[in-house]
């Protein structure tokens, strides 16, 4: 199998940074791809990103690892983030390397019945994933990309599942945000994202909320083909799912409308989903 993209030729076999051989592909975007390889001075199996060359590409790139090492100071497993080992340059290619984990959360779903989580599998992933943007809140990082593609799930048999956040091609300090900044996947996007808005890290709770219907429901909440289909539907709804879309308890069902707030000031934070009465 090879992929060619803007002269990104990768096969089985091939050796990147001169020492990684790729056994096999995890995942291919805009940016290029990510593959399962095999360190030969190690014989560690890691999964490396591999960014294509383009020049916007690789300033994403630039601004990935910049984040990535403002996050190098916590610990990944304790705050349920992907840990990032380096990055090496191949070519005129940069190329990430980070820890192998097992399937995103979008592949778990996909085998389960229905695509639904019952409610005690749906609670500790919420809870992990409230406590992994605690820690990028704290650091005063947006993710902007959360979508059930971009969380890991460490062990599929593991029970409960744990899971990492992953992807921080989109991240970036709240700090450094301009309005009218394209983020995000289409059908995660907060409204503010979508009309090109000023926003900060309540977009991810919006996204989280979203998640969380999806693991409860098996369907995205929000349907459309580009933002704006996204964006009348939510206006439709005035942006809060109803009661009976999810097959929970009253405390569920509260928190996720807490989540999905149209107003990003009054948007429940990562600290309180933590001390929700829905995780007691």
């Amino acid at each position: 199998m090879t992929f060619t993209s803007n002269h990104l030729e990768i096969c089985k076999g091939t050796l990147l940074g001169g020492h990684y051989k790729v056994e096999g592909f995890l995942e291919e975007g805009g940016f290029g791809i990510v593959t399962k390889c095999c360190n030969t001075k190690t014989n560690k199996v890691v999964a490396i990103k591999v960014n294509k060359s383009d020049p916007e590409i690789l300033q994403q790139a630039k601004m990935e690892i910049y984040i990535l090492e403002k996050l190098r100071g916590l610990d990944a497993d304790r705050c349920n983030i992907v840990k990032w080992n380096d990055f090496f340059i191949d070519g005129d290619r940069i190329c990430l390397n980070f820890e192998l984990l097992d399937e995103s959360l979008w592949q778990y779903m996909r085998y389960r019945r229905n695509r639904v989580l019952p409610v005690t599998e749906i609670r500790p992933v919420l809870f992990q994933l409230a406590n992994a943007l605690s820690h990028l809140g704290s650091l005063g990082i947006v993710h902007a990309d959360l979508k059930p593609g971009n969380i890991m799930v460490v062990d599929r048999y593991e029970c409960p599942i744990k899971v990492k956040l992953t992807d921080f091609g989109f991240a970036c300090p709240a700090s450094t945000v301009i309005p009218g900044d394209c983020v995000g996947t289409v059908g995660y996007k907060a409204p503010e994202v979508m009309i090109g808005s000023l926003f900060n890290e309540a977009i991810d709770m919006w996204s989280l909320g979203l998640v969380a219907v999806e693991l409860a429901t098996g369907f995205p909440f929000y349907p459309g083909r580009n933002d704006y289909d996204v964006l009348k539907f939510i206006i439709q709804t005035q942006g809060q799912p109803p009661d009976h879309v999810l097959d929970s308890d009253e405390t569920g069902c509260h928190l996720i409308k807490e989540m999905l707030a149209l107003d990003p000031n009054q948007r429940i934070t990562p600290s309180e989903v933590l001390h929700h009465p829905f995780f007691n």
